[in-house]
């Protein structure tokens, strides 16, 4: 049993086909670490896969949030990062590209915490959801060095904690300047 559970979390099964377009259905339920960096399916669209993936994290936002507290949903979003490190890690491997675009748990945990430190109206979390968008594609520095040379979980994950912040950074600006 210990070596099944072993080699289910290690195995990072190569399907060099997948750089052609997103993953079949077969891939994402291979590997629990598959499932999660295509953002349980989310991430598997031809087009726009980082922006379906963060629609998705703004929909299971809205579900999930009533029922944590800040505290909790700190814990969670830690250990979802964490989480993610390892099975973008996994899943890049397994697709023969550690970035690929239908990895979409990156944009996902990121906007989360956006989500959490954004005031709960429809308008400033559209406004959340552009500017972290418009910052993961044109990836600022040091979101650009992770982009290009840190080839693993930590730097896809990395990346996108870093739009994350500049769409804080942005929001909280605007705040001022409207409030």
């Amino acid at each position: 049993m210990a070596s099944r559970l072993c080699s289910i979390i290690t195995d990072t099964t190569t399907l060099p086909e997948l750089k052609k377009g997103p993953p079949s259905l077969k891939f994402l339920f291979a590997h629990p670490a598959h499932f999660i960096a295509c953002g349980c399916g989310s991430g598997l669209t031809r087009w726009a896969p980082g922006t379906f993936g963060t629609l998705f994290a703004w929909i299971t936002f809205v579900f999930f949030r009533p029922h944590v507290n800040d505290g909790e949903l700190l814990t969670l979003l830690a250990g979802a990062y964490l989480l993610g490190i390892w099975a973008i890690d996994v899943t890049g491997k397994g697709i023969g590209d550690p970035d690929h675009g239908n990895i979409v748990w990156d944009e996902i945990v990121p906007f989360w915490l956006v989500l959490m430190l954004t005031p709960d109206t429809f308008l400033w979390q559209s406004a959340a959801f552009a500017l972290f968008r418009y910052f993961d594609i044109t990836k600022p520095q040091p979101a650009r060095y992770f982009d290009e040379h840190v080839k693993n979980g930590f730097g896809v994950m990395a990346d996108d904690l870093i739009a994350a912040g500049y769409t804080l950074l942005s929001l909280a600006l605007l705040k001022f300047v409207f409030a």
